[in-house]
C-alpha cells in the first residue's frame, strides 16, 4: 500500500473527512446505489460494532459520533457519552482537522459548538499553505476545516476556501485517495452555497478545482471497484456521489458496493474508524449530510444480535509468527536486523504478536501513541519515528505493505511480518 498509508497513521491525518450541503443552488449528484435489502444486515452489525467501541475506549472519536447521526443511531448512551466528551473537549489541545471533525459532529447532534468554530475560523484564516513537494495529506485537515466551516457560514469562508482551491491546483505533490476526498467534499459544499449568478468566478474556480481532484480520484478506481485502497474507499464514494463536476474515468458504483460487501463479510471491517468512512456511504449518506440530521426522539431500533451475520470464527489453536525489525537508516552504531519467532493464538491481531516479541526480548520492545485508527507504533529498540527526518516504522506481510493497523491486522500461521524504519 502506497506510501500514503502511513500518513493515516498519524493522528493529525488520521482525522477523517467530513462536508455539508445546506442550500443547495445545484443538486448534481450521481444516482447512489443503495445496499440491497437481503445484505442490509450485515450493514446493521458493523454500525452495532462500532457504536460499541465508544464505551469501550477513553478516546473520543468525532468521526464515530458523525457516522452514527447520519446513520441513525441505535445506541442513544453511546451517542449521549460521546457528544459530552466532544463538548467538553479544549479546541487549544486539537489539529484544524480534529477541530472541524469535533465541530461537524456536534452539530449532526444538534448541539452548539460554542467557540469551537470561531477558534477552527481563526486557524484557516491564519494557516499557512505547505511549501511545494509536501505530502498530499498536508491538506487533510485543512480540507475538512472548510468543509466544517462552510456547514456554519459559507459566507464567511469564501476568502479562505478561495486561498485553499488556489493552491490545492497548484500543488504537484503526490495524490491521496483520503485527502482528495475531503477536499471534494469541502469545495462541493462551497460549490453548492454560492447562489447561482453572483460571483460566477468563484464557482468557476471551484469547478476548476472539483474537476482536478475528481479526476485524480477516478484514475485511481481499481477493476474491482475499490477506490484507492478498502479504507480510503468509503470517503471517496461520498466525493464522487457530490461533485457537481464529473471524473475523466465513469465510475461504477454498483460495482463499488458490491466490493465492499464482500470485504465487510471477509472481516476487513473490524477497526471503529474505518467504519465510522464507510458507514455513511452504505447508508446514501455522506457528510455533507450533517446539517439536514434530525435530531428528533425517534431513533433507530437496534437489531437483536441475532438479526446480523458476523464473520466466521478461526479454529481455537495456536500459531507461529516470524517477526522481523529492521532499521538501516540510523547512525552506524544504531543499526539492526533481528528476527523472532513468536507463538500466539490463532485470529491473535498484529500487537498480541509485538507484545509477545517484546516479552521473550528485550530488543523488541515498542512504543505507540494512541489515534482514531487505534495504537500507532512510533518506536521499536528505542528508534522512534520523526516528522522532521520524515521516518517512520513500515508494517508489512512478505514485501507488501499492511493495509490494517496493528490493532487490527490478523497474522496468519508461518507468516513473516517486518517492521521495517522507513523514510516517506
Amino acid at each position: 500500500m502506497y506510501v500514503h498509508h502511513m500518513h493515516d497513521w498519524y493522528p493529525e491525518w488520521s482525522e477523517e473527512a467530513t462536508g455539508s450541503a445546506g442550500t443547495r443552488t445545484t443538486d448534481v449528484r450521481e444516482p447512489y446505489v443503495a445496499v440491497p435489502p437481503e445484505q442490509q444486515p450485515w450493514v446493521n452489525g458493523l454500525q452495532v460494532l462500532m457504536e460499541k467501541s465508544v464505551t469501550k475506549s477513553d478516546f473520543t472519536n468525532p468521526s464515530i459520533l458523525i457516522a452514527m447521526n447520519l446513520a441513525g443511531a441505535y445506541n442513544l448512551e453511546a451517542q449521549k457519552l460521546l457528544t459530552d466528551r466532544l463538548m467538553a473537549t479544549d479546541s487549544a489541545d486539537l489539529t484544524s482537522g480534529q477541530l472541524a471533525l469535533t465541530t461537524m459532529a456536534l452539530n449532526s447532534s444538534c448541539r452548539d459548538p460554542g467557540n469551537k468554530v470561531s477558534v477552527l475560523q481563526n486557524k484557516m484564516e491564519n494557516w499557512v499553505p505547505p511549501s511545494p513537494g509536501a505530502a498530499a495529506s498536508a491538506f487533510y485537515g485543512p480540507s475538512l476545516a472548510i468543509l466544517a466551516l462552510c456547514q456554519k457560514n459559507s459566507e464567511a469562508t469564501l476568502p479562505i476556501a478561495v486561498r485553499f482551491a488556489k493552491t490545492l491546483m497548484r500543488e504537484s505533490s503526490p495524490f491521496n485517495v483520503d485527502t482528495g476526498a475531503v477536499a471534494t467534499l469541502a469545495l462541493a459544499c462551497m460549490y453548492n452555497r454560492i447562489p447561482v449568478g453572483s460571483q460566477e468566478n468563484y464557482r468557476d474556480l471551484f469547478g476548476e478545482a472539483l474537476k482536478v481532484l475528481v479526476d485524480n480520484i477516478s484514475l485511481r478506481i481499481k477493476d474491482d471497484g475499490i477506490i484507492g485502497n478498502i479504507y480510503s474507499t468509503g470517503l471517496a464514494m461520498q466525493a464522487l456521489s457530490v461533485t457537481p463536476e464529473q471524473p475523466i474515468k465513469k465510475w461504477d458504483c454498483q460495482k463499488t458496493m458490491d466490493m465492499i460487501l464482500n470485504k465487510i463479510k471477509q472481516g476487513k471491517f473490524q477497526n471503529p474508524m474505518s467504519i465510522a468512512q464507510i458507514l455513511p456511504s452504505l447508508k446514501g449518506k455522506t457528510y455533507l449530510d450533517v446539517p439536514q440530521v434530525n435530531c428528533g426522539s425517534d431513533h433507530e431500533m437496534p437489531p437483536t444480535p441475532a438479526d446480523y451475520p458476523t464473520p466466521v470464527p478461526r479454529s481455537v489453536s495456536n500459531i507461529t509468527v516470524i517477526y522481523t525489525i529492521n532499521n538501516q537508516l540510523t547512525e552506524a552504531d544504531q543499526l539492526f536486523n533481528e528476527t523472532i519467532e513468536v507463538s500466539v493464538r490463532n485470529g491473535s491481531v498484529l500487537f498480541a504478536v509485538l507484545e509477545e516479541a517484546q516479552r521473550k526480548n528485550s530488543m523488541f520492545k515498542f512504543e505507540t501513541r494512541m489515534t482514531s485508527w487505534g495504537h500507532f507504533v512510533t518506536s521499536i529498540n528505542n528508534i522512534a519515528g520523526n516528522v522532521n527526518h520524515k521516518t517512520y516504522w513500515e508494517f508489512l506481510s512478505g514485501k507488501m505493505p499492511l493495509d490494517e493497523g496493528v490493532d487490527y491486522y490478523i497474522p496468519s500461521n508461518y507468516e513473516h511480518i517486518t517492521a521495517n524504519f522507513t523514510r516517506y
